[in-house]
């Protein structure tokens, strides 16, 4: 057992934007995406990432009692999306911590550069540390779909080159985008699995009100069948 007892996530909003939704790629982000939709009421941008534990450490008490310690989840919109000093301050606050034992690093693949990369590899010798690529699927026409603003490709390459610095790499794959047909879902699951992540997630696709892909579904339902 790695950590010795049960470890929990605890998911955290430092105020990050997209490169999708803040113009320097496109505007509106991922039509899918409503991030207020999963963040917990503890968990806003007003606070400072430490404040966000120890409010999230309280919130969950009860129903992860048995938790010894808490990995800090980076997890909404793009958490490498900042100047590299701004990222240190924010991560190193959170392991300053007594309950975080750890970091998990949600992110795209065109948010990432060398020099983030060497700084998450010399943390992640340090303390546990996780970076997740939000991946959604593998087809080019699908991600230009849904205002991804990056190809399967780039992907791909991101996810070599963090797994070659030895960081510990995720991946998401959404399940029943619309258009994709069984087949071409399968076709994603076998091309993710053969990169080198050390954990997948997969998600089914929720329709969130208020979302672009919300409206798209209202005016036109059969294209999610």
């Amino acid at each position: 057992m790695k950590f010795g007892g049960r470890v929990q996530k605890l998911a955290l909003d430092a105020g990050f934007t997209c490169p999708n939704r803040d113009g320097s790629k496109g505007t509106g982000g991922c039509s899918y995406c409503d991030n207020n939709a999963f963040n917990p009421s503890y968990c806003t941008p007003g606070k400072s990432i430490y404040q966000q534990i120890t409010e999230g450490i309280e919130f969950h008490r009860t129903r992860y009692s048995r938790a010894i310690g808490y990995l800090a989840y980076f997890q909404a919109y793009t958490n490498t999306y900042a100047p590299l000093s701004r990222l240190k301050k924010l991560y190193q606050e959170a392991l300053s911590h007594p309950g975080i034992i750890g970091l998990i690093i949600g992110t795209r693949p065109d948010c990432m550069d060398e020099n983030i990369l060497e700084y998450l590899s010399s943390l992640g010798r340090q303390t546990f540390l996780t970076v997740e690529y939000g991946i959604e699927t593998t087809h080019n026409k699908t991600l230009a779909a849904i205002n991804r603003g990056h190809d399967f490709e780039t992907t791909v390459e991101m996810i070599m080159k963090t797994d070659s610095l030895g960081i510990r790499t995720g991946g998401h794959l959404i399940i029943g985008l619309p258009g994709e047909t069984d087949m071409e879902i399968r076709e994603s699951i076998n091309k993710v699995s053969e990169l080198p992540l050390d954990t997948i997630k997969f998600h089914q696709l929720q329709i969130v009100k208020g979302t672009r892909m919300a409206d798209e579904y209202k005016n036109d339902p059969g294209a999610f069948n």
